[in-house]
């Protein structure tokens, strides 16, 4: 299997904890260079990690020695690297959300299609086994037929100066905490599905929602309901009610390579914990890319990406009436 040499654009936090120990744990990439707008951060990054750093991002993203790039900037940067990346011959793996709107999505992943090249989301938590087992309890008819999907994603308030609450860098919960819940839904109901309510809430003195949910509806007539913010009690779950029972995952989003998640399964005088093996979908999400670029799997990804974007573009527009 033909290892991929993979550049960083930024010196992000979850880079740094999460992804790029997963990257130099992979035998499918060779980390080549982190580079940072700071001379002096990159040359941290780099040296923790072994590898080279380099200042400023047009200049990783120049190097023919490199044919992948992860991008862990702020939202509001990601137009613009993910096209020169892509424009420059790299297959792309960047965390969520991809871009603001559908619109900047599909410009995207038009210029991902012209140079026949992968275009991923960092949703590594769709990556992890415990979601597996959740659709195979369901496709076995464990708790019924699916009446009602619930999710929640939110956490308490972050400090003023986080990078969450600038409009300029794409912040905003329905970005960052709601798209988890959009894809959990994708996950567990599939891609027909539409917005039929949505709001979004502000506070004073913030440029961006600060919390919000929506209900959403598949083609079969499952319902969804989400919520999601950023000065909430920590929730991180998913709920799906059927009419047999309830499941329910109780770490959802941040079942990270330590933890073993729980599932629930609630039926008529019945009640079943599963506690899951440990999985890190750092990896697997790192073995997706791979296999993509290595088997070119490239429409399959970009309606991932499309379906997405689309949802949130509707939860805002739903929003805004």
């Amino acid at each position: 299997m033909n290892q991929v040499n993979i550049g960083i654009l930024g010196c992000a936090a979850i880079a740094e904890r999460l992804v790029i120990p997963a990257i130099n744990a992979s035998d499918n990439f060779n980390l080549v260079a982190i580079a940072s707008r700071s001379c002096k951060k990159a040359g941290s990054f780099a040296s923790k990690f072994g590898c080279e750093a380099i200042e400023g991002y047009q200049n990783l993203v120049d190097r023919d020695d490199i044919d992948a790039v992860y991008i862990p900037l702020p939202i509001g940067l990601h137009q613009e690297w993910v096209i020169s990346s892509l424009e420059n011959g790299k297959h792309v793996l960047c965390e969520k959300s991809l871009a603001p709107d559908f619109s900047t999505v599909n410009s995207m992943v038009e210029t991902a299609r012209g140079q026949s090249l992968v275009l991923i989301e960092n949703f590594m938590f769709a990556f992890h086994s415990q979601h597996q087992f959740v659709l195979d309890k369901l496709k076995s008819g464990e708790i019924g037929e699916i009446r009602c999907f619930r999710s929640s994603f939110g956490f308490p308030p972050f400090t003023d100066d986080n990078i969450r609450y600038s409009k300029a860098l794409g912040g905003g919960s329905l970005l960052d905490a709601g798209t988890y819940t959009v894809k959990a839904t994708r996950l567990i109901l599939g891609d027909e599905i539409e917005v039929t309510s949505a709001f979004l809430g502000h506070e004073a003195g913030k440029e961006v929602d600060i919390y919000g949910g929506a209900s959403l509806v598949s083609g079969s007539g499952h319902i969804s309901q989400i919520a999601f913010g950023f000065d909430n009690y920590y929730q991180c779950s998913y709920e799906i009610w059927g009419s047999k029972g309830k499941l329910i995952s109780e770490r959802a989003f941040t079942a990270g390579p330590d933890i073993m998640p729980k599932i629930t399964i609630e039926k008529q005088n019945e009640r079943h914990e599963y506690t899951l093996p440990r999985d890190n979908h750092f990896l697997n999400i790192l073995g997706h890319f791979h296999e993509s670029i290595q088997n070119r799997i490239l429409e399959q990804n970009y309606s991932e990406l499309l379906n997405q974007s689309r949802l949130l573009t509707q939860i805002q527009e739903y929003a805004a009436r």
